[in-house]
């Protein structure tokens, strides 16, 4: 026991201002397609970082990471800057795909984000991967309530989807590091794509 509490990492209060922070942040947003809170997103993405052996400032960035792109750009970011340091803004701003309004064409984008993530810092890259696992686990769990019906929620649709979280899981075996959250994405990214097949088979 004591040997436990001298490797464990004990969150402080400003993980506990940044959970507050985020909800405020996030309060009014729901995941797409769904009636569930946003926030559900994060602490999802916070567990998996942390889980994965992830420090304080990139729990908080977990908890943040979407916090640029959907809750006010250049301001939230000095804001997290201010409020959180500058480890924690670098990495949101290393998980963040576009900050403007309009956002750019959805493949460029995509694109660009992947070339990026293949070159970014460890740090971002966890934070990066427990983000998308999360949302990969979502869209599996609900293909099960609503089958291929589930790609309308997404800009890229079925093929475009596919090819983007495909692409991740590359970028990430070549990027090397995160074994655990590398191989659950693309057992994850698998399935939806064997479920995908299976589908096009029925029709």
């Amino acid at each position: 026991m004591i040997l436990w509490l001298i490797n464990s990492m004990i969150l402080t209060d400003r993980f506990a201002s940044a959970l507050v922070y985020a909800n405020q942040l996030h309060k009014t947003q729901i995941r797409k397609g769904t009636n569930v809170p946003y926030i559900s997103h994060l602490l999802s993405v916070t567990a998996l970082v942390l889980e994965d052996g992830g420090d304080e400032d990139q729990a908080i960035a977990a908890l943040l990471h979407d916090a640029i792109e959907d809750q006010g750009g250049e301001a939230t970011r000095q804001e997290i800057w201010s409020k959180f340091g500058q480890k924690v803004a670098a990495i949101v701003e290393g998980c963040t795909d576009a900050d403007t309004i309009p956002k750019p064409p959805w493949r460029e984008r995509k694109e660009k984000y992947i070339e990026h993530f293949r070159h970014a810092p460890p740090e971002v890259r966890r934070v990066a991967l427990a983000d998308k696992l999360h949302n990969a686990r979502s869209i599996l769990s609900d293909w099960y309530r609503l089958g291929d019906e589930i790609w309308n929620r997404f800009t890229g649709k079925k093929e475009g989807s596919l090819w983007y979280y495909r692409s991740l899981v590359e970028a990430s075996k070549a990027a090397g590091g995160f074994c655990y959250l590398t191989e659950e994405l693309d057992r994850v990214v698998s399935q939806l794509e064997q479920l995908a097949l299976l589908n096009q088979g029925m029709n």
